[in-house]
């Protein structure tokens, strides 16, 4: 089955074309023409109306949605997740744990498992994210501090051979921290330092045996000071390192935002959401991991103490923000909802719109919120 998709405002890393066209071949890209080329026959035809496409989005950090949290391990509830993030034009997603005991840890695997196993027509999974439990105690957050422990491979095996574990983030400078960089490494596992009091001494050491992520930059985490640069400087200061930002205005300001990409700039910065469950619905009293929420103008934080619990962005207005933010060129900044985070993971074929690439695209409202979303080549909104 070929699709055409005609009359795009075509934007994916390094690339800005108007008046393109994208052929869809089963799963894949088959050709992208410019104006004025002959377009190629095809079963079906899509107008984009000079529309933005542009790659689907990929999130590598949501604990939920719609109500429903990862952790619930309600398999209605991971289907309505993955279903309702394409509302957002997210075509792959990374489901994000809380810091629990393993007991609960395992049946939400178990859903995760069953939710591709069923072929449910959402976004793509692409593994899970394990945030915690192995974070420093002091630097709790919105986790919950009664499941903190220490790192444990084994463990982390254990959940994988359930459903496939891509990425685990967790404070280097606990026991064992350094050694769990390599062994994550040896598993094919992506590892990121999070919820930590780590000096800048601590990254580097990290840092040689291979960790080369943050995880939501800047929040529970080392900040910059003159005398130590912390995570936050670390970050900024190594170019090889991937940066997650929560870009919803209220975790990070908006001149925190300018100053990241000025210093950083777009090539190793991943949009996420850390959406909690209350994304997609309106302020109210919800619940993170077993802690009380209360969600007022968007912000969720613990009702016991008002720590920020996870957000309720919707990813593409992640996007909105910081084009409005940076000024920055939009196939600049399309590298951060897909490309970076593809190769942080080592995902081949996703996050551009070019020959050989799956099919996963979305055509884009003036106000960034998809139009259509196409994963595999199949429109699935």
């Amino acid at each position: 089955m070929k699709t055409l998709i005609k009359n795009c405002h075509l934007i994916s890393p390094d690339l800005d074309i108007e008046k393109a066209a994208v052929l869809i071949d089963g799963k894949f890209i088959a050709g992208v023409y410019t104006d004025g080329e002959t377009l190629p026959p095809a079963d079906n035809t899509v107008d984009a109306e000079g529309k933005m496409v542009v790659p689907g989005f990929i999130d590598v950090h949501c604990h939920g949605r719609s109500g429903y949290d990862f952790t619930d391990a309600i398999q209605e509830g991971m289907n309505a997740i993955g279903i309702d993030k394409l509302k957002e034009g997210v075509t792959t997603l990374l489901p994000t744990t809380l810091t629990l005991p393993e007991e609960q840890l395992k049946p939400a695997m178990k859903t995760v498992a069953e939710y591709v196993k069923q072929g449910v027509k959402g976004s793509r999974i692409a593994g899970v994210h394990l945030e915690g439990p192995y974070i420093n105690s002091k630097c709790c957050g919105a986790q919950n501090p009664a499941f903190v422990r220490s790192p444990d491979i084994d463990e982390v095996k254990r959940l994988d051979a359930i459903s496939k574990v891509a990425k685990v983030s967790f404070a280097i400078e606990v026991a064992g921290g350094y050694a769990f960089v390599r062994d994550l490494l040896a598993a094919g596992i992506t590892p990121s330092c999070v919820h930590s009091s780590a000096t800048y001494a601590d990254f580097k050491k990290a840092n040689a045996l291979g960790l080369k992520n943050l995880s939501h930059f800047c929040n529970q985490m080392t900040p910059l000071h003159h005398r130590d640069i912390g995570l936050v400087g670390a970050g900024l200061l190594h170019d090889e390192v991937f940066i997650e930002l929560i870009c919803d205005k209220v975790h990070i300001s908006p001149d925190m935002i300018k100053l990241i990409f000025k210093i950083k700039g777009p090539e190793k910065i991943m949009l996420i959401t850390d959406a909690m469950c209350a994304a997609g619905l309106k302020d109210g009293e919800y619940n993170l991991g077993g802690l009380p929420v209360i969600v007022n103008d968007g912000a969720a934080r613990l009702a016991s103490n008002g720590a920020l619990a996870g957000s309720t962005l919707l990813f593409y207005k992640g996007l909105k923000n910081i084009y409005e933010i940076t000024g920055m060129p939009l196939k600049e900044l399309i590298k951060t909802t897909s490309w970076n985070q593809a190769r942080s993971l080592g995902l081949d074929n996703l996050g551009k719109i070019e020959p050989g690439f799956y099919a996963d695209i979305l055509i884009l409202n003036d106000d960034f919120s998809p139009e259509k979303v196409f994963v595999d080549g199949e429109i699935r909104l």
